[in-house]
């Protein structure tokens, strides 16, 4: 069916008279300064706001229509002591989708996040975001598409997806995508004994045209692979292994290969101290599945709550060929109509290679200080 007729269908269903329609209108500002000593432009301010519209059209009692529409609205200064400045103002659309969904059945178009994975910090998996686990608010653009899931009885989900006109990095993708060439992939997920195991496939075409240091091709088809797996064994483990091969020689950049294992334990100190350590290696080779060029990365986060309204966590990335330390701090506490997050950071002054950088949540070299509040209603 074409997604013309698709929604036509929708509409058709969504507008009838006897179904029950229920709409609702939130909204998250948020306010942040701070100051990085290091960058030339050490004082950094911005504001955003995201207002949400959703409107819900029961159809039975497990069936309905949903639509939800939001966007980003953000405006940032960057400015020196000696009266220099760089501004920016944006207005882009952040979710715009409708969704259909029954009890085990969800169909849902437009932009939107998809996520999964079983890793927390460094996320190979990680194909369609740019989640950064150093952000407080979880920012991230969405994909244009359209996705389908169904789960079974045994909580096993299978998944389908189709993206078009995308091009923005996501995760730790190395080359860029061609927007004009629709995307496709699934997700088969099933539960183990005391866990679960997944396999995932997505196509693409990717595009160099961009990039100064390879081969210059607009469209080069790309296939990844991907198996991960999660257990609760007391601890929790898992492990992400992705294989990326693109069909044309852009050198090193060919093929790519990354596996990453992580270990979670709440200690019962207090009222419980979270800890999560992953460590991830990233390969790229000419030849497939060499494990030539290889980068590792380290992670580490930890989280303990001091009170009901009161949280400390930190974020730690470690890069052992360059020997970077990247360290981040957070305090937290909920105000009665606010939440203020005070935090400090440490990122190297050469670039952090292979660790995801959010375009949404500023990042500066070297050490610094920030203050950020957020209201949501």
């Amino acid at each position: 069916m074409k997604v013309s007729g698709f929604l036509l269908v929708l509409f058709l269903f969504w507008i009838r008279p006897s179904t029950a329609q229920k709409a609702s209108f939130h909204g998250q500002a948020s306010v942040v300064g701070s100051f990085s000593p290091k960058n030339d432009l050490p004082y950094f301010f911005g504001t955003r706001y995201i207002p949400e519209f959703r409107l819900t059209t029961k159809i039975d009692s497990v069936k309905n229509i949903d639509l939800l529409a939001s966007a980003n609205l953000s405006s940032t200064v960057l400015f020196s002591d000696l009266n220099e400045s760089q501004t920016n103002f944006n207005l882009n659309p952040y979710r715009i989708w409708l969704r259909y969904s029954s009890k085990q059945f969800e169909l849902r178009l437009g932009l939107q996040k998809i996520d999964f994975g079983s890793a927390t910090i460094l996320r190979p998996l990680q194909w369609f975001n740019q989640i950064d686990p150093r952000d407080p608010l979880q920012l991230t653009n969405g994909v244009y598409g359209i996705m389908g899931r169904y789960t079974f009885l045994n909580n096993a989900n299978i998944r389908l997806w189709g993206l078009y006109g995308n091009e923005k990095a996501r995760g730790f993708d190395v080359v860029p995508t061609n927007k004009t060439i629709p995307e496709f992939g699934g997700r088969i997920q099933h539960p183990v004994s005391k866990g679960e195991l997944a396999f995932s496939y997505h196509h693409r075409s990717a595009n160099t045209t961009k990039l100064d240091f390879v081969n210059t091709f607009s469209k080069i088809p790309e296939n990844r692979l991907a198996l991960d797996g999660k257990w609760d064994v007391g601890i929790g483990l898992w492990f992400e292994s992705v294989y990326i091969h693109r069909k044309k020689n852009i050198g090193n950049l060919t093929n790519q290969t990354l596996l990453n294992l992580g270990v979670d334990y709440t200690f019962p100190i207090g009222t419980g101290l979270n800890a999560v350590a992953e460590h991830m290696q990233i390969n790229f080779d000419e030849e497939q599945f060499s494990v030539n060029n290889g980068m590792h990365l380290s992670a580490a986060t930890f989280m303990y709550p001091l009170s009901f309204f009161d949280n400390l966590s930190t974020v730690i990335y470690y890069d052992w060929s360059s020997e970077n330390t990247s360290f981040f701090l957070n305090y937290s506490h909920q105000f009665k109509k606010l939440t203020g997050y005070l935090m400090g950071f440490y990122n190297p002054e050469s670039s952090q290679t292979g660790i995801q950088q959010n375009e949404l949540f500023n990042q500066f070299k070297g050490p610094g200080i920030r203050l950020m509040l957020v209201y949501n209603h």
